[in-house]
């Protein structure tokens, strides 16, 4: 019987300059995920690649704002999920193109697994 290829397992970028909660985050996805953190826009550029399935995102870092770094991830034409997780409440007239919009802060590590799961599953039909 031939060996069948292993699943790929999804990879999560999380990106959030406060260490500690990125860090969180990672260490409550990594039994599913591959997990990668940067703690600002230019660590995320560097480490944002094609095989990123992923993307969550705070809107305030401190070297580029999270919205300006979503449009760029948009612009590049990468093929990943975004969530926004701030503590901001979303504006009303929000144009922002993510697929998700988490509030800070979240109710546990199962919101973290939830929304990562519900963007993997995430029919771009809808």
């Amino acid at each position: 019987m031939p060996d069948l290829p292993m699943p790929e397992t999804p990879t999560v970028l999380i990106v959030d300059d406060n260490r500690p909660l990125a860090d969180g985050f990672a260490q409550a996805l990594h039994d599913e995920y591959e997990t990668l953190t940067a703690y600002t826009a230019r660590e995320a550029r560097e480490s944002l690649h094609e095989d990123v399935d992923v993307v969550l995102l705070d809107r305030r870092l401190p070297d580029t704002s999270g919205d300006r770094l979503l449009e760029e991830i948009r612009a590049s034409g990468y093929d990943c999920r975004v969530a926004i997780v701030s503590a901001e409440e979303p504006t009303d007239g929000s144009d922002l193109d993510c697929d998700r919009y988490l509030t800070k802060p979240l109710s546990g590590v199962d919101a973290v697994r939830r929304a990562v799961s519900d963007l993997l599953d995430f029919d771009v039909s809808h």
